[in-house]
């Protein structure tokens, strides 16, 4: 988050020093008119001949009287004051806060421009250049042109699911609804391990499933997100060597669990819970090297909690992250 400008912390802090100031004023003030009570109820009194001696003026009623009203000034001055200063830190505190998570929204937005921009651009460039070559060079050996299908068929791919993240973002937040089916897990688990092999070459993916493990009534679009999305990222953030362990198992009568587990770098303490934010991504969008828009997890978490559901984010060890889903089997 950005810091804000230093006169706005010299503001600040003139503010609270100059009503510590004024406090003080007005607490000599207060002191300087009850001496001068005190002065004049003396002189009242020696006049009148209510007192003889001097040590006799302290122990008159109108004395106390004087000074206990004196006290309570002295304490409402004080509480009043404490009250101002606290509201007004208060106030700062709240003012801070918002103002950060407004800077911090529109980074992440920014971000995500930045981000999207690049995705986009990326796979509508490399599907020119194969149809520049296409165009060019009518007469291409067949393994050639094969590759060069299987490439363009590859980035349209990737286009589409951009897409569809982009789309189905947007829906879970407003009109989302869950076309419930019954749906065999440990198949989605598997076809998305072999899909994510054949994705990353240097991927091993190791696939522990339970046998009998009792279908789950759920949305196969959205629950085939939550999967593709958690095992992808545990490859691309697994870089050079993934090697990721999932496994599907009962967790009771009433629900199933799914465990990731990578060898990546993991993720910081103090941004665990920031990732299921919308286009919130890790570190900083300059030093990033992987691709991504920031929407793959705040999917995750909004699926998983629109079936009753739960995820939870823990270190790996040595290293790594571990992504714990349970589901309900009913």
């Amino acid at each position: 988050m950005r810091r804000l400008p230093p006169i706005s912390y010299v503001i600040i802090a003139y503010m609270l020093l100059a009503f510590g100031w004024w406090c003080i004023l007005l607490l000599r003030k207060n002191e300087e008119a009850h001496i001068a009570r005190v002065d004049k109820l003396a002189i009242e009194l020696a006049v009148q001949k209510k007192i003889e001696r001097a040590s006799e003026f302290r122990e008159t009623e109108n004395y106390m009287l004087l000074t206990d009203r004196f006290e309570r000034q002295q304490r409402m001055i004080l509480g009043e004051a404490v009250f101002l200063v606290l509201s007004l830190i208060g106030g700062i505190y709240l003012l801070f806060r918002n103002l950060g998570k407004e800077i911090s929204a529109a980074e992440q937005q920014r971000n995500f421009l930045l981000s999207i921009t690049h995705e986009l651009k990326s796979p509508l460039a490399g599907i020119r250049l194969i149809l520049e070559t296409f165009q060019k060079r009518r007469e291409l050996k067949p393994e050639i042109q094969q590759k060069l299908s299987t490439n363009a068929l590859a980035e349209t791919d990737r286009l589409t699911a951009l897409v569809n993240d982009l789309l189905l973002s947007a829906k879970l937040e407003s009109m989302y609804q869950l076309n419930r089916e019954p749906i065999d897990f440990g198949e989605l688990v598997q076809d998305a391990a072999d899909r994510v092999v054949m994705k990353y070459r240097g991927a091993k993916v190791n696939v522990d499933i339970e046998p009998d493990i009792p279908l789950i009534s759920g949305d196969r679009q959205g629950l085939t997100s939550v999967v593709v999305n958690l095992l992808e990222n545990a490859a691309k953030y697994s870089q050079p060597e993934p090697i990721i362990y999932t496994s599907l198992q009962r967790g009771g009568e009433s629900e199933i669990v799914w465990t990731v587990k990578d060898n990546g770098l993991g993720i910081p303490d103090h941004e665990k819970r920031r990732v299921w934010a919308k286009f919130y991504r890790v570190g900083n969008e300059d030093t990033r090297s992987t691709k991504g828009t920031g929407l793959g997890l705040f999917i995750v978490k909004q699926i998983i909690d629109k079936h009753g559901g739960q995820i939870e984010l823990r270190d790996n060890q040595p290293r790594g992250t571990v992504f714990r889903v349970y589901l309900p089997v009913s």
